[in-house]
């Protein structure tokens, strides 16, 4: 009886199935993006009600680390589904990464002994991302050029993660340089994978808009609960109460301007795009432009806080009626404010839409209105970037109008 020379080879799984090109946004997906916007709520945190410029630009470099990391997930989740098998296993413990992320984020530049706050965040993010490079190359196996993309991709994020991981075991100036440093490499490496390689191939247009309109839309919803910690238990004030509906008229303008007119008939211009075209404005209009919008909304809802905090009179401490807005509270809120009104005139021209003058115009006025919004009481200061917002909201809704008589066709929910 002849021995078997048959050679035992080990038996991997077999690729996942890409996701069908139609599909929706699922729960599991939704259950990922909440922990994300955890971790956004996290960095406000950091940031503080005492804000300092040092703490306002740690804050924005972890944001846009945490913008990459979600970002690089919501692509790999349009290439394949999240929720089926290895795949689901592999965002569970990219979701514990990011939760370990979101608690140790208001220390993460705090250096301490033993496991501290810089190194849990370091490590928990670089597990985050070998996690998606791993999935996201399995998942590739059957799209042509695809992994040399990934395999680029995965070079130049890891010459990112060095001083990242130097950074968190160092302390004070190095570990700030350090993490800078990172920051640049990851940015910038991003863009040259971009050039060098291209975008990653979108399989699913009408998953991919909702995706980010969700995502956004949570944030939005965060900044309802940043005015409720702000007005805390003096919300049953009248004063406190006022200034909180306020805070709440801001925070739908936002979604107005967004959601109305802007998402809608971007979704549609992806959707009929086709080859590289669609790949590059799913690339642009919204892995990078939506970031903008991210960071606007954070920081908006950070001023909002600090406004109501202030009104309030802090933890049940007297209100002074004659104080003054403060430098972080004003930069807060009208940066915030620019850099999504900023952010979303970049989105109508990346995805062919018409930006009216008078929009470009709200942005410079909201830039000019920062500096004196340290002058204002901290009510008013609320109160004049909500003016702000309801002209812009006017302005579009006009401009909208006046293209629908011309013969445009109207938007949708228009």
């Amino acid at each position: 009886m002849g021995r078997d020379r048959t050679r035992w080879r080990p038996s991997w799984p077999r690729p996942p199935a890409p996701a069908p090109a139609g599909r929706r946004v699922t729960p599991f997906e939704i259950f990922f993006d909440l922990v994300f916007v955890f971790a956004l709520t996290r960095i406000m945190s950091l940031i503080g009600r005492q804000s300092t410029p040092a703490t306002m630009v740690q804050g924005l470099i972890l944001l846009v680390l945490l913008w990459i990391a979600w970002s690089s997930y919501t692509w790999l989740g349009n290439q394949t589904r999240a929720e089926v098998g290895m795949v689901r296993l592999g965002f569970l413990v990219a979701m514990a990464a990011l939760f370990v992320a979101a608690l140790a984020m208001p220390e993460a530049w705090t250096s301490g002994p033993g496991l501290d706050g810089p190194l849990l965040v370091a490590l928990a993010y670089v597990l985050l991302r070998v996690v998606h490079l791993g999935l996201y190359y399995w998942a590739a196996a059957g799209v042509p050029g695809l992994r040399p993309r990934i395999r680029f991709f995965a070079a130049v994020s890891a010459a990112g993660w060095v001083p990242l991981l130097l950074g968190a075991l160092l302390s004070g100036t190095a570990h700030a340089v350090l993490w800078v440093v990172a920051f640049v490499v990851e940015i910038g490496g991003q863009r040259l994978s971009y050039a060098r390689r291209g975008t990653w191939p979108l399989r699913s247009a009408s998953h991919f808009t909702e995706r980010h309109g969700l995502v956004l839309i949570i944030a939005l919803g965060e900044s309802l609960v940043a005015a409720g910690v702000g007005a805390a238990s003096a919300v049953t004030r009248p004063p406190v109460l006022g200034v909180a509906l306020v805070g709440f008229a801001v925070t739908s303008c936002l979604w107005w301007l967004y959601f109305d007119r802007a998402g809608p008939a971007a979704a549609r211009v992806l959707a009929t795009a086709t080859g590289e075209r669609r790949d590059r404005i799913a690339s642009d209009a919204y892995s990078q432009t939506h970031l903008l919008l991210i960071i606007g909304v954070i920081y908006l809802s950070l001023g909002v806080e600090q406004v109501l905090a202030l009104v309030a009179g802090g933890h049940g401490e007297a209100h002074d009626e004659g104080a003054t807005t403060t430098w972080s509270a004003s930069v807060a809120l009208y940066g915030g404010a620019a850099l999504f009104l900023g952010g979303r005139l970049l989105f109508l021209r990346l995805t062919g839409q018409p930006a009216p003058p008078a929009q470009r115009a709200v942005v410079v006025l909201v830039l000019l209105l920062l500096p004196l919004g340290v002058l204002l009481p901290p009510a008013a200061a609320l109160g004049v970037l909500g003016v702000v917002l309801l002209t812009a909201v006017a302005v579009e809704r006009l401009s909208g109008r006046r293209r629908t008589t011309a013969g445009a066709p109207p938007p949708e929910g228009g």
